[in-house]
């Protein structure tokens, strides 16, 4: 019998919007590597079994950390915690869900993007849930390369291999990480403290976090300018880059100069708006290349 409420509670115990924009940049990598090729099997396979791959590496971390949720105020209704969800039930869906993504992309794109999402799926379930997240106050630098990865398996189910923008595209995702997730630390230490996580605030400061969040921010804008560098994309994405990163290294500056967290939960729900957009900026900037060579040839 069909319980939606019991559907939804499964779906939201696999974190679906950090998974959507997870797709969204795995898409990107797919259009980047290929943007007049439309493969469109490529497009829905790959995707689909990125989007099942990363469903079950969100169950396993809520799995893992169902005593670490039920103790802070933003994961204390999710629904292992509440008990909508057994923890064997969620245990069959996250490995039927790795099981069933693994054999669409080992079998239907390529093994290399198979093994790829595969190694994301245990840095960011197991390697960051279970050591990285509770003993180290670096946890997100070090974890975030698990979560960094959906361009370059987008990337890579297109084209069998990791080429110098894949590299870039995961260094952009690496490099927004942190700040994104230290703003969202600042704004709920208290949490995380009586949660006994050690995130950044609560073992080193809020001044400390600040300036780190401050470093890597800049770092990112370095970053983020690098398909322009390398003369992968035009002047088009360069604009859209620095008025994005304008705007982050705003908020993100005067919070340090103010010495308070006002601006923290700010900053976290931009950094979202900001790599969406950025990708947004890379994808079109791209089609605008091939249109102006389209009409150079013409």
């Amino acid at each position: 019998m069909f319980n939606s409420k019991i559907y939804k509670a499964y779906l939201e115990s696999s974190k679906p919007r950090v998974v959507l924009l997870m797709i969204f940049t795995s898409f990107i990598g797919m259009l980047l590597a290929d943007p007049l090729g439309f493969n469109i099997q490529v497009l829905i396979l790959g995707n689909l079994g990125i989007a099942l791959m990363s469903l079950s590496a969100g169950s396993i971390n809520q799995l893992l950390d169902q005593k670490i949720d039920s103790i802070m105020h933003r994961t204390k209704k999710r629904p292992l915690v509440s008990g909508i969800l057994k923890t064997r039930n969620v245990v069959v869906y996250a490995s039927l869900m790795a099981l069933v993504g693994f054999y669409i992309l080992y079998f239907h794109i390529n093994a290399l993007t198979a093994w790829l999402t595969f190694g994301s799926l245990v840095g960011y379930a197991f390697i960051y849930t279970l050591y990285l997240k509770r003993n180290t106050p670096q946890n997100i630098v070090i974890g975030g390369a698990a979560g960094a990865t959906p361009p370059l398996l987008g990337w890579t189910a297109m084209t069998g291999q990791i080429d110098l923008i894949a590299v870039i595209l995961f260094l952009i995702i690496f490099t927004w990480t942190p700040p994104h997730f230290w703003a969202l630390a600042l704004y709920r230490k208290e949490e995380y403290f009586a949660a006994k996580i050690p995130m950044l605030p609560v073992t080193h400061g809020e001044q400390y976090t600040r300036v780190h969040i401050t470093l890597y921010t800049l770092m990112l804008t370095i970053v983020s300018l690098l398909p322009f560098i390398i003369q992968f994309s035009s002047h088009f994405y360069l604009v859209g880059a620095i008025i994005l990163n304008v705007i982050f290294l705003y908020y993100v500056i005067k919070m340090q100069l103010a010495q308070n967290n006002f601006l923290s939960n700010k900053i976290f729900n931009y950094s979202i708006i900001y790599l969406s957009a950025l990708f947004g900026f890379l994808i079109a900037d791209r089609y605008l290349i091939l249109l102006t060579n389209a009409k150079n040839f013409l």
